[in-house]
């Protein structure tokens, strides 16, 4: 069984191009909806994310996502800090998963910060999802409802996508240029054909 890795800039669309890969029967992993999972229920990562930024973290409805977010976006720093608390719980409850999808020919971990994170280098494939930085924008400021400015701060976050095309396998244009379900469908039947 293969691990492939699915990433893309904020905005280029990685959910819904997984959903089609779920449709397909292909089970996925969403390591970002993990990572906010932990975030509120796995103990060691909330003590160790209290110990560095202080009991006003957390409420008793959880965590202060907004609060992290403002904490993360002013300070380089703390990204790498929140990354390395939750990252190697994000890797084993990962590799617990997919060791349980024996009956799939592959799998795929959907993570907005794969090659930033290192992950990509415990997969056997990668593929980028893409879009231009001004559609990537405009979709983020309708779903989000935010403005311009606190996506560029999102983005400064996550690796320029030139970058992240020499590194991954596949490149998925989910920019209106093609059609995004046969270029999904040709790397399915390639996965498929690597088994």
């Amino acid at each position: 069984m293969k691990k492939v890795g699915l990433t893309g800039g904020i905005g280029s669309g990685k959910t819904l191009i997984c959903r089609v890969f779920e449709k397909l029967g292909v089970p996925v992993f969403y390591a970002d909806q993990e990572a906010k999972w932990l975030y509120d229920h796995e103990e060691t990562v909330k003590q160790a994310l209290i110990s560095h930024f202080g009991t006003e973290l957390y409420d008793q409805e959880g965590l202060k996502r907004k609060m992290l977010a403002n904490k993360i976006f002013h300070d380089p720093g703390a990204l790498k800090r929140v990354n390395a608390i939750v990252h190697p719980f994000v890797r084993r409850r990962f590799n617990t998963w997919a060791a349980r999808q024996t009956h799939k020919p592959y799998v795929i971990e959907e993570a907005a910060i794969l090659f930033e994170s290192g992950a990509h280098k415990e997969l056997d494939h990668t593929i980028l999802v893409y879009a231009p930085e001004k559609l990537r924008i405009k979709r983020v400021m309708e779903r989000d409802r935010s403005d311009e400015e606190s996506v560029r701060a999102r983005m400064t976050h996550q690796t320029d996508d030139e970058e992240k095309k020499e590194k991954a396998e596949w490149v998925i244009y989910n920019d209106g240029s093609r059609m995004v379900i046969p270029q999904i469908l040709d790397i399915h039947k390639q996965l498929i054909d690597k088994n």
